[in-house]
């Protein structure tokens, strides 16, 4: 399976964000599928009022939109995602799905009405990249 454009540079700013390389790929593993999400991470959240302290973890889907039409890229971007959320949730329920966005792209395509409607329709979590500076930018729920 090919990785995408950006995928050491997402790999790279989860790194910085303090999140720990777990998978890469995250292999899916459930009935007759065998699918793999780009990567998967995790990290230690803190504990409060003498709470054990837990692991956050997530897998993250990372796409450029670098294609010739902004909405194909898009719709099977949030297929793609759709499908590894359904199969994610019955094989570890535990870990959050992700999109991950390069900033640009976020910046110009995904805050238009039309497109955050269908974002908040079908509860699509969003991670927003800095290709160049290897940060991530924006956690979106």
């Amino acid at each position: 399976m090919a990785k995408d454009i950006f995928h050491e540079a997402v790999r790279e700013a989860l790194i910085k964000d303090g999140w720990i390389i777990t998978h890469d790929p995250y292999p899916i593993r459930i009935m007759d599928f065998k699918l793999d999400i780009d990567l998967g991470a995790e990290r230690m959240l803190a504990a409060e009022r003498d709470v054990d302290n837990a692991i956050e973890k997530i897998a993250i889907e990372v796409k450029s939109f670098v294609g010739a039409s902004f909405m194909r890229d898009f719709h099977v971007a949030v297929g793609q995602y759709t499908n590894y959320k359904v199969l994610l949730r019955l094989q570890e329920a535990g870990r959050k799905l992700y999109l991950a966005v390069p900033k640009d792209v976020y910046e110009q395509r995904f805050e238009q009405p039309g497109i955050r409607y269908i974002l908040d329709q079908t509860d699509i979590s969003i991670v927003v990249y800095d290709e160049d500076e290897e940060i991530i930018a924006l956690w979106k729920e």
